[in-house]
């Protein structure tokens, strides 16, 4: 699940008190936070803060000056606190809103990404949010929306003048995804004429559309410069803002190869004990990757039918429900709706399966669980993916994306009693919970069977894997040959899902290292717990959640202290 980077602005420009250094945290977040949503009415609309509907602000050279003011600013009234005068709660808050600044500023000033990543710009997503959640009536939401509509042209000449010296792949992407911004317009001027507002919507849509037509056109003119590639030197620090773990990034990598060695140890046992069941009399091979790839590959033509894959995603989630119920591992809340439904086509192109959860202000909106469909794909390439979301792996990704996973912990993650974990939460907790959970349903019994044994390790060993490729593409150079021979020959993964996830390392960085990092802490974490007597699952689970998107190495000092 990507979250939002959020950008902020100065309060003195903005007409709203400046505090004192003794004032407390909770006070300084709160008026920070209204001050965050002046600036940057997007990131208000994508929490729940659907008063700011109507604003608009453009992603100019302007813009950037003031929330770099902003950042200094804040930066120093934070670090100003002392922890001595802080509550738990408190002091995570502090750690993760000056991690914040010291982030957005680097990506300012050093990452740069606003200048080379074209698809930065993409108004999309608010629009379909305002459209489509019931905060209120038609006729409110359209007239929210008009602004916003009309302010297009003007968004993407601001993006245009952003831009220089841009970066191929991120530059295809998007183009890929202006269709998509096309489709959301149609959508509007489809509900403009079912309010009986289409006169008032038919040039500023005429407008838009032009503008994001004429993006796409500057686009294509463009001749890319950037490697996709970030190198060390901005690789390294991007893992210490993003990741904030209690590692470094090498440290990462190669804990991952360690790990990565002990799942496939262990997934050897596995393939070779199933051999004579699943492949028949014919000799195994010696090769071990030969060996466990034949079993995998044998046993991924179980799947579901290409038709009815998304309706299977959406069967199961009951059954998970029940099961997580059953054997007491989490409380749930069943007030708390989770829809599956296709993944917007301006969403497309990254991530094939995502959680995009309400903002903490609006927890009781629906949680959507977006599964890109196969319709457009050819036999073939359907053929390779249901393959690699086969019988066994389909539980896992749900597992993973839903529950107990994402929509899980997010869940929790709006009901714990910060608003700033919810909004500049962790992700590497949040991807690392999701492995974990994986894990737990394993130790649990759910699935109990060799072949689901074995594909969870194939499915493990993809999170482990990621962290390799990641560093290994964008610090030691890995090529593209020699990253589809890690993702299909040693990590057992079909052509298509290999080639999506090399095209996925091209277009972002770092952020495949949380699974296995969060994870890796998290299960640490649990481990050194259960040494000490009186220890619960479940009282673990709930309180690890109880702290809400914190990095994992603040709740485990926490944690560790009883």
């Amino acid at each position: 699940m990507k979250r939002r980077d959020f950008t902020f602005m100065s309060l003195a420009a903005l007409g709203l008190p400046v505090l004192a250094g003794g004032d407390s945290l909770g006070t300084m977040s709160e008026s920070f936070l209204e001050a965050f949503w002046k600036l940057d009415p997007d990131a208000a609309v994508m929490s729940g803060r659907f008063e700011f509907a109507g604003h608009v602000t453009l992603p100019s050279a302007a813009q950037r000056q003031r929330t770099r003011t902003f950042a200094k600013d804040w930066l120093a009234r934070f670090q100003r606190l002392s922890d001595a005068q802080l509550s738990t709660t408190d002091r995570m808050d502090r750690e993760l809103l000056v991690g914040k600044l010291q982030g957005d500023l680097w990506r300012l000033d050093k990452l740069r990404e606003w200048s080379w990543n074209p698809a930065e710009y993409n108004p999309a997503g608010p629009l379909d949010l305002l459209l489509n959640t019931d905060y209120a009536p038609l006729p409110v939401r359209l007239k929210a929306l008009r602004p916003r509509v009309a302010a297009m042209p003007a968004y993407y000449r601001a993006a245009r003048a952003s831009l220089a010296g841009v970066a191929r792949e991120h530059t295809e992407l998007a183009i890929q995804q202006a269709p998509g911004v096309l489709g959301v317009l149609d959508d509007i001027a489809a509900r403009a004429a079912e309010a009986g507002q289409a006169g008032a919507f038919k040039a500023p849509l005429a407008q838009a559309r032009a503008a994001v037509n004429g993006y796409v056109a500057h686009l294509q003119a463009l001749k890319p410069v950037r490697s996709f590639r970030l190198g060390a030197e901005l690789y390294e620090p991007k893992f210490v803002h993003d990741i904030q773990s209690a590692r470094t990034a090498r440290e990462t990598y190669d804990l991952a190869q360690q790990r990565r060695e002990e799942v496939l140890a262990s997934m050897q046992v596995q393939a070779a004990a199933l051999w004579p069941a699943v492949i028949g009399s014919e000799p195994p091979p010696a090769d071990r990757f030969a060996l466990i790839g034949r079993v995998i590959d044998k046993l991924s033509e179980r799947h579901v039918r290409r038709e009815n894959f998304v309706d299977e995603i959406r069967a199961q989630i009951p059954q998970l429900e029940a099961w997580v119920r059953d054997h007491d591992l989490l409380s749930q809340d069943a007030s708390k709706p989770l829809a599956v439904r296709e993944t917007p086509v301006y969403l497309r192109g990254v991530a094939g399966a995502s959680i995009e959860a309400p903002g903490p202000y609006r927890p009781q909106d629906k949680t959507y669980y977006n599964v890109t469909p196969l319709d457009d794909l050819t036999p073939e390439q359907a053929e390779s993916s249901l393959r690699e979301y086969n019988h066994w792996i389909l539980q896992i990704l749900n597992i993973h994306e839903a529950i107990p996973g994402h929509y899980t912990q997010l869940v929790h993650a709006n009901r714990a009693p910060s608003k700033v974990k919810a909004l500049f939460g962790n992700g590497a907790m949040v991807e690392g919970w999701a492995v974990y959970g994986e894990r737990m349903m394993m130790e649990s019994g759910y699935g109990a069977s060799p072949e689901m044994t074995l594909m969870y390790g194939k499915w493990h060993l993809r999170s482990v894997t990621n962290t390799v490729l990641d560093y290994g593409v964008h610090v030691l150079g890995m090529g593209e040959a020699e990253a589809l021979d890690l993702l299909v020959r040693q990590a057992f993964q079909t052509e298509r899902e290999a080639r999506e996830k090399w095209r996925r390392v091209q277009l972002t960085s770092v952020q495949l290292t949380s699974y296995f990092s969060g994870y890796s802490e998290i299960f640490a974490l649990r481990e050194q717990l259960k040494a000490r007597p009186g220890f619960n699952l479940k009282a673990f689970h709930e309180q690890f959640l109880g702290y809400g998107n914190a990095p994992v190495r603040l709740i485990a000092a926490e944690m560790l202290k009883g």
